[in-house]
């Protein structure tokens, strides 16, 4: 679900905008591999300006998209709802067993993720522990997908790839720590942005988030619940900001302060 309009998506590519809990890309032939993106050039001041003004005519903070749509437009994979078919029954239940066995582990007050000073630090640790217990249930395989050059990084969306390999179905999972009470929350905490050289959405599949609950004691976190939530019909919203780095800001200043002054 996402991408309605094919324009916006070429115009906010051109921009390369930021995209926060939402997915944009040029739009492409089914099942076919996204054409790379053009380098990027300085433009004149006068296209910059009427490129923004397009932009902002689009409103496009005030609308949502189909998170399937925008997958599809990034990747040309779908996004497959979940259903009760056997294969899929089979991955929830392995999901569902692999994450009790990871809460009873990390809930250990051994546990290394007593250790660390953020909370959002222990999604290594979820990640690593569904990948294993996953790994040990038998007819299944859990690894990190790969983006499409063929490296196995753990960062972006998603972090798990699962497969039923009876049915060959994939299964894409997001692990996401969640505090108590805050479901109900307006901040966003599901991002995705996509890139040719890093995407890692490589196949037709059903993609899961599993939001896991934690008491919110720092350094003390108990972990009491999860919920698995499918990502089929999930609508999101784009964030398109400006930005600048450090080394942008001050490489060339040349000011100092006078003598008289110091």
């Amino acid at each position: 679900m996402f991408l309605k309009n094919l324009r916006v998506i070429g115009f906010l590519t051109i921009a390369a905008v930021i995209l926060s809990i939402a997915f944009f890309a040029p739009s492409h032939r089914k099942n076919s591999p996204p054409t790379q993106p053009a380098q990027p050039t300085n433009a004149a001041p006068q296209d910059d300006a009427a490129l923004v003004r397009s932009l902002l005519g689009e409103h496009l903070s005030g609308r949502t998209f189909a998170f399937a749509t925008i997958a599809e437009a990034c990747s040309g994979k779908k996004v497959l709802p979940l259903n009760d078919s056997p294969a899929h029954q089979r991955v929830i239940a392995a999901i569902h067993h692999a994450l009790k066995e990871t809460v009873a582990e990390l809930n250990q007050t051994d546990s290394p993720v007593r250790q660390l000073r953020r909370i959002n630090e222990a999604s290594r640790f979820f990640e690593d522990g569904i990948h294993a217990h996953i790994n040990a249930t038998s007819g299944l395989k859990c690894e990190v997908p790969p983006t499409r050059d063929g490296e196995h990084q753990r960062s972006g969306y998603p972090d798990l790839k699962i497969t039923d390999l009876e049915s060959k179905l994939i299964f894409y999972l997001d692990p996401k720590l969640v505090e108590q009470g805050s479901a109900e929350s307006t901040f966003r905490t599901f991002y995705f942005e996509p890139k040719n050289e890093t995407l890692k959405i490589n196949d037709d599949a059903v993609h899961l988030l599993c939001g896991i609950e934690h008491d919110g004691k720092d350094r003390l976190w108990t972990f009491t619940a999860w919920r698995l939530v499918d990502l089929s019909d999930l609508r999101v919203r784009l964030k398109a900001e400006f930005q600048a780095s450090n080394a942008d800001l001050y490489q060339k200043s040349v000011l100092s302060l006078p003598d008289s002054v110091r």
